[in-house]
Order: structure tokens, then sequence, then C-alpha cells
């Protein structure tokens, strides 16, 4: 069996982020009612969940202050008050941890700039079309998603991407994600972004159905092979839910599955809500594929 090469690392503000391994990204929401009861978070408890993160292994926390799904409209402001004065105080306690904030809001990304932030997680897909230029601007990495034109805090309903040259049908998704995520990327490096802070995420759930969230996963080559670190933002979604039939707070085992297959095929980041259980699971992949040492080699040998 031949294994696929390794994906592209990552550099931020110039420095290699867990050079030579997956890298780690914990979900920290500032929200009261994110999807998954465990990640809420409010002002009080949020230093805790970073610094458990830190201590499970996470190499990048990202910071978000709005639900990804429909609820309770978010003004910018109150996003601001959510977000960065726990950017203020996660820089102040972990220097050299690596922040991301998780927002498709140029006046967001800015001030979280202003605060130490190193990279804007945009899962909106450039729905605000400054927020790169921020970015740019401010020298932070940028997420490059795709939701096939879906707004924020929209659900899909009955999309199609349908394929060229009469192929498989679901490969359309993987040329739709391909063609939008490569643009934005080469936007972010005209820009003056570094392409090693050029992230890449076939963004699951988001403006897609299961079928098309399944085959993503293993089509992750497809994205690998454009070069730049490829993130994958799989813990817990709807994707794996229905594909077991389970509910949120039951989806740790089938996450993992679709990780495992992702770390398999080159993909980079990972974006978590639990952490010391995906860092396992990406070093046990990283060991079988013979791009780290096993923590011990003792039986059979004393």
């Amino acid at each position: 069996m031949t294994t696929p090469p390794a994906g592209a690392q990552l550099r931020l503000r110039g420095r290699w982020v867990a050079p030579g391994r997956p890298v780690v990204m914990a979900v920290v929401n500032r929200t009261p009612d994110s999807f998954y009861a465990a990640a809420r978070f409010d002002d009080a408890s949020a230093d805790a969940a970073v610094a458990r993160a830190v201590d499970e292994g996470a190499d990048i926390v990202d910071l978000g202050g709005v639900r990804a799904g429909r609820g309770p409209r978010v003004e910018v402001a109150d996003e601001i008050a959510r977000v960065i004065p726990l950017v203020r105080r996660v820089r102040a306690r972990h220097p050299d941890l690596v922040i991301s904030v998780d927002t498709w809001r140029a006046e967001v990304a800015r001030a979280a700039a202003d605060e130490g932030a190193d990279l804007v997680n945009d899962t909106w897909a450039g729905h605000d079309p400054t927020l790169m230029e921020v970015a740019a601007e401010r020298g932070l990495g940028i997420v490059c998603s795709h939701t096939g034109g879906a707004r924020p805090r929209t659900d899909p309903f009955r999309v199609e991407y349908p394929a060229r040259d009469g192929g498989d049908p679901l490969d359309g998704v993987v040329e739709d994600v391909v063609r939008t995520v490569s643009a934005a990327a080469r936007r972010a490096v005209s820009l003056g972004i570094d392409p090693a802070s050029v992230l890449v995420d076939p963004t699951h759930d988001f403006g897609k159905n299961t079928w098309h969230s399944l085959h993503l996963v293993r089509r992750t080559e497809a994205l690998v092979a454009l070069g730049f670190p490829v993130l994958m933002a799989l813990s817990r979604k709807d994707f794996v839910g229905e594909s077991l039939d389970l509910p949120t707070e039951e989806r740790l085992e089938g996450t993992l599955a679709a990780t495992a297959v992702a770390a398999w095929l080159g993909a980079r980041v990972f974006r978590t809500h639990d952490v010391r259980a995906t860092r396992r699971t990406l070093d046990m992949v990283a060991t079988i594929r013979g791009d780290r040492p096993p923590a011990r080699t003792v039986r059979g040998l004393a």
C-alpha cells in the first residue's frame, strides 16, 4: 500500500506551527447556543477551557463569538464584546499559543489582530470581501472555506453540485470546493499573505448534505494537491451524526474515524471539541504512516 504524501505545513507570523506533525485546533466558543452544549463557555469559564485545551495538546485555539447555525442575531459590537477580551487574556497568559478567531466580519478580525491573534477562520467563504484584506494588512493567516454560496448562519436545502463529463455525481462537490478555495487562496497570496499561512477548508456541512461531506472526506487528497495546508473541521458535525444516527454528544468515535482518514490522506489541521482524543488519534495515524516514531518500543526487545 502506498502512503499518500504528507500535506503542506503551516506557518503563521513567520513561525512554523507544530512542524512535522498534524496540528490540533481546539474549539472554544464564547456563545450561549453552540450546537454542542459542552462547547458553550461564558466569560468566566472560557479561560479554563483554553488552559485545558493547551494541557491536552492543542496547538491552536479557535475563539468564536457567533453560533454558525441559525439563532438570535449577534451584532458586530456583541461579537467583539464576547471575543476580543478573551483574545487579550489568552495572549497574555499563553504567549506562545496560536490564536485563531472564528469570524466572517472584518471589524472583528481587525480588533482581534490588535490584541495579538494570528489567524482568521473565515467559515463563510469571504462573505465580507474586506476580511481577507484585513488579514493581509495585519499579517494574519486566513482560512479559505467553501459554503456553495450560502449566506452566514443559514442551513443548506437541496443543494446540488453537478459533476462535469458525466462522472461520479458526487465529484461535482469536490470540483466546486477545489475551484472555490483555490481561487480564494490565490487572492490571499496576491494580497501578500504567506502561502504557508493560507489554509483551505472544504467546510463539511456548510452548504452541503451528508453525502457531499462524506465524499469530501474520502477525496481529501484533492484538497491536499493544491499545496496549501488543509484544515478539517469535522468535530461532531451533522454528517457524522446522520451517518451513525447519533446525537451531538455521542459523535466522538465517528469524528475520530473521519479524522483518521483525512489525516492519512494528508490533511494538516484538525478543528476539534475533543483535544486529547484527537491528539492521540493523529499521533497514531502519523506513526502508522511513518511520519512519527513510536513513543517507546520495548515489546519483543527486552
